[in-house]
């Protein structure tokens, strides 16, 4: 304890606070010209070097991408991005040690119309990211994401086997092969056109902004982009004849979004939305090759060796920290990095550990999935669980306000289908014209009158997070056609499915 009398005269000792070391750690002689975490000091050479040799070996680690596979890489413009373009237009350099044996191609999808830019400000972005790509001398493609609302229903169907599964034995052999014909022949994309830029009519930009202004919040609306985006890369890669879409989120990137997808109830496709690769769209792979940047090291490289990156405003541009729960985890995760530096790695690492429970879309049936994100449905639990409890909760609030009573409520996860007849109203649906389907005469009337005239129930089709997002909206009808046409499919097939299953065989009476 202090005494009163007590003298402190005495200078007090200074405590000694650690000094980075002025010297590269790695080649202990060129001066330190980056600080990447503590005890990491590194020169420009050989932060180069280190950051050259993470992206590649993190590519032949995984031995997804096979020789002369066609490659797209999704650019927004931002540094992360811009960063991936950089490392693989270096490692298709005649100079390059580990040269990249596949073929890439870019992709930007302009987002504009969905936050309300003006034409003249998408084509000033455009207009700058076509100089980057035009420097970097591969193919790209400019894609309105307007061009959404026309997508075709296969887009919402994985089609073909997962290249992911193939053996290593099988990459072994291809590398072989590559190697003894000869490689630069392969690697050469011939006289590429200049892409024109595509006519954005307004009404789709009018029909784009009613559908973001339909969802309530922030949050809805983000994740509803994010959807929308995802969507549109996989079909510009499927019509573009790329088998692989390389996507640039860094470890921060996915630290914060993994904490978000387990606020938003996505918990079971952690391991799809934050892995390596992500194999929900069959023949369509997604790869995350900068996932062990975090963002100040990208941000480093991109300063020292001049990688030029494009702003871009997005939906969270100038917004609280509070307006989404996508902001707030990213405020979050981003004051607790700077007091304690390995939250990142450690949020990252625990990402790692996940897998996937999705199961195999070899089968033509794709009714087990969300409709919108393409993920293993997570409603199909047991009847005790706290998922159910969530859905009857929800419905007895609904009692007082709908006069229904319990017996009248739906239960959980069962399906609501209203089946749908193309026939005229008056007129039966049977195909002859002569004989009507015999529901009129058992009192009830044609088929036909049952005829689909709103928004199918969307509600069996989609996982927990994404029923969650729908519901936010003020109208399902604001949704593109291709979801709703595939929401009127799978509905008619579970439709026709009950109808038969009772001449259907079980998985156990195979063998019998």
């Amino acid at each position: 304890m202090c005494q009163v009398e007590e003298e402190y005269d005495e200078q007090l000792e200074r405590a000694a606070v650690p000094s980075v070391s002025k010297k590269c750690v790695k080649c202990k002689e060129g001066t330190a010209a980056v600080v990447i975490k503590a005890g990491d000091a590194y020169c420009r050479e050989c932060f180069k070097e280190y950051f050259i040799h993470k992206f590649r070996a993190m590519l032949g680690k995984n031995r997804i991408i096979f020789p002369a596979e066609k490659v797209l890489l999704a650019v927004s413009g931002g540094p992360s991005s811009c960063s991936m373009l950089r490392q693989v237009q270096e490692g298709l350099s005649q100079n390059a040690h580990n040269k990249l044996r596949f073929l890439p191609g870019i992709v930007y999808i302009d987002e504009g119309g969905a936050i309300g830019q003006s034409v003249e400000e998408r084509q000033r972005t455009v207009a700058e990211l076509c100089a980057v790509f035009k420097a970097a001398g591969l193919p790209f493609h400019i894609v309105p994401l307007e061009q959404v609302l026309d997508l075709p229903t296969s887009v919402l169907q994985a089609t073909g086997p997962s290249a992911s599964e193939r053996p290593a034995s099988e990459y072994k052999a291809a590398v072989d092969h590559f190697i003894q014909r000869n490689s630069s022949s392969c690697l050469t994309h011939g006289e590429q056109k200049e892409p024109s830029l595509p006519d954005v009519q307004e009404p789709h930009t009018q029909s784009l902004q009613q559908l973001m202004l339909s969802a309530k919040t922030l949050t809805a609306k983000e994740d509803l982009l994010n959807t929308l985006r995802q969507h549109l890369l996989v079909h510009t890669a499927r019509t573009e004849g790329y088998s692989k879409l390389m996507l640039g989120d860094n470890c921060t990137r996915l630290a914060v979004k993994l904490l978000t997808n387990v606020s938003l109830g996505r918990g079971a496709q952690l391991a799809q939305d934050t892995g390596f690769s992500d194999s929900r769209y069959g023949d369509i792979i997604l790869v995350r090759p900068m996932r062990d940047y975090s963002a100040k090291e990208i941000g480093l490289y991109n300063h020292l060796f001049n990688v030029a990156s494009v702003f871009n405003p997005s939906l969270e541009t100038k917004t609280s920290e509070k307006a989404s729960i996508q902001r707030l985890t990213e405020g979050f995760v981003t004051r607790l990095q700077a007091d304690f530096p390995s939250t990142v790695s450690i949020i990252y690492r625990t990402g790692e550990k996940l897998q996937t429970a999705c199961k195999s879309s070899s089968t033509g049936d794709h009714g087990d999935r969300c409709l919108l994100c393409m993920c293993a449905l997570d409603s199909a639990v047991d009847q005790a669980s706290a998922f159910n409890m969530t859905l009857i909760s929800e419905q007895l609030s609904q009692i007082k306000s709908s006069g229904k009573t319990n017996a009248e409520l739906p239960r959980p996860n069962q399906a609501q289908f209203v089946p749908e007849s193309n026939a005229p109203t008056g007129q039966c649906c049977s195909s002859g014209g002569g004989e009507d389907c015999g529901r009129a005469a058992s009192g009830g009337g044609c088929c036909s009158s049952d005829k689909v005239t709103e928004t199918p129930n969307l509600k069996s089709l989609l996982c927990y997070s994404c029923k969650l997002t729908v519901k936010d909206l003020s109208s399902p009808d604001h949704l593109p056609l291709y979801i709703l046409s595939e929401a009127q499919r799978r509905q008619r097939r579970s439709h026709m499915r009950e109808e038969i299953s009772e001449f259907l065989l079980d998985d156990g009476d195979d063998g019998d």
